[in-house]
């Protein structure tokens, strides 16, 4: 039978092995260099360092990479990278790797690791997608600073910002100052930017658009509206101080409503390269349903800016609601409601058919300051159309009315398409090295071929008459 005693000691027994173990395992431990050089630095032991962390989606990663360069180019210049060695450690959780880098030696020094993240339409730099780095917070206390990317180089996960520090106080000023630099050196300021959702796990992607660069002679519109529309957007633009000053507001909606194909987002691209100095968010299709907050948020961080919402009218149909209940076309409203008078925002909305919109707008008076109608060409436009689509052409064709008079009803997109398909037959007799020879029979052969019967389909999705 077994007495207390011997329990006792038995339990004593185990107790000194487990310490004997844990002496023995912690004796043969190779030291984490990892561990050494951040507590090295921060003086003070791993376990009691605190672990700040700033949270930024996953297409604010080159923008933090700007920010967290500005900052060291000030604090400390010769500052290098470290990277972080073993398994796993793109899918873990930084504090739980410098955890096991102390109590187990898990983790250690290594290389560090980059993506390359775009900052323009074709310019990229070299983002820190896991590494740290010592610094100083701004009165001189030491500082760790680690940048982990996005999981799988995903833009749809977050990237996130860690400041260790020996006070929470210092590291809650670098992660401040940093927030603040990233703001300061966005890379989105002043370019046009495009947001959609890919096709692949839902992400929500960010895209770099070329400044379109188009001229007031290849915008046909009728007499008049382009100068209405670029006094509505430009010039108020430009004289944007003059107006603070007379306590005016800056904040301005343009809704351009018409039939497809008639220019509505040709006249846009020219109104984007008018405001070359400004920030342009370009969002259309599933991604105004998903992604429309952060376009009027981050207009608001980058002001002056444009935000531009292609096609409406197809978040606006039958006024369906999002995944909240809230009516789109609402929130949309909403959204535009929510930039102060004084933001220097201006909205550009699009739509194939106004009537959907409406009574929406006239029960939300104030987000549209003006609505023009691009309509269909009428005669003198079409001819204009047809000489500027054919203007890299030897176009011999000293009147044009019979082509004019049989387009009657057509929009711009159908004469683009009347060219292109005029070049296409008269390219039999093309000789290498000469411009392709368009004269009133290869238009008429081109325009009959649009016209029959046989293309019905083709004809009214390039908006062409019924015949």
């Amino acid at each position: 039978m077994v007495t207390d005693l011997e329990t006792n000691e038995a339990r004593a027994l185990a107790e000194s092995l487990r310490k004997l173990f844990e002496l023995t395992t912690t004796s043969l431990r190779r030291p984490s260099a990892l561990a050494d050089r951040i507590s090295t630095h921060l003086g003070c032991p791993m376990n009691e360092v605190p672990n700040v962390i700033a949270v930024f989606p996953g297409w604010e990663h080159a923008n933090l990479q700007c920010g967290l360069d500005a900052y060291l180019a000030e604090r400390s210049p010769d500052a290098e990278w470290f990277g972080i060695d073993g398994d796993g450690r793109t899918y873990r959780d930084l504090k739980d790797m410098l955890t096991n880098a102390v109590t187990r030696g898990a983790y250690d020094l290594g290389a560090v690791d980059y993506v390359s993240v775009a900052v323009g339409p074709d310019e990229t730099i070299d983002a820190v997608h896991l590494g740290m780095v010592n610094t100083f917070a701004p009165d001189g206390r030491p500082v760790t600073v680690a940048l982990v990317g996005p999981p799988d180089h995903s833009v749809d996960q977050p990237c996130k910002l860690h400041v260790l520090a020996a006070e929470r106080s210092a590291a809650t000023a670098v992660r401040g100052e940093i927030e603040r630099l990233t703001d300061l050196h966005n890379a989105f300021r002043g370019q046009v930017i495009s947001f959609g959702i890919s096709e692949h796990r839902g992400n929500h992607l960010l895209s770099f658009l070329p400044r379109p660069e188009v001229e007031p002679a290849d915008v046909v519109l009728p007499d008049g509206l382009l100068d209405s529309v670029e006094r509505h957007v430009v010039r108020s633009a430009e004289s944007r101080r003059l107006l603070a000053d007379h306590g005016q507001h800056l904040k301005r909606g343009l809704l351009l409503h018409g039939p497809p194909g008639t220019g509505k987002t040709h006249t846009v691209r020219y109104l984007l390269g008018r405001l070359g100095d400004r920030t342009v968010i370009v969002i259309s299709g599933v991604a105004v349903l998903k992604l429309l907050r952060v376009a009027t948020t981050l207009a608001r961080r980058l002001q002056p800016a444009v935000v531009v919402v292609e096609d409406v009218d197809l978040v606006a149909e039958d006024r369906a609601a999002n995944s909240c209940g809230t009516p789109v076309l609402f929130e949309l409203l909403n959204e535009m409601d929510g930039v102060d008078s004084e933001a220097d925002v201006t909205f550009v909305l699009t739509t194939n058919r106004v009537a959907v919109m409406e009574k929406a707008l006239t029960e939300r008076p104030g987000r549209v300051d003006l609505a023009v109608e691009v309509p269909l060409p009428d005669e003198r436009c079409r001819e204009r159309l047809l000489r500027l689509y054919a203007k890299n052409t030897d176009l011999d064709l000293p009147d044009a009315g019979a082509i004019v008079a049989a387009t009657e009803g057509v929009t711009a997109s159908f004469m683009r398409e009347l060219v292109r398909r005029a070049i296409l037959r008269g390219a039999g007799e093309h000789v290498e090295g000469q411009r392709v020879r368009l004269d009133e029979a290869v238009l008429t052969e081109a325009l009959d071929e649009l016209m029959d019967e046989r293309g019905a389909l083709t004809r009214g999705i390039l908006g062409g008459r019924a015949r």
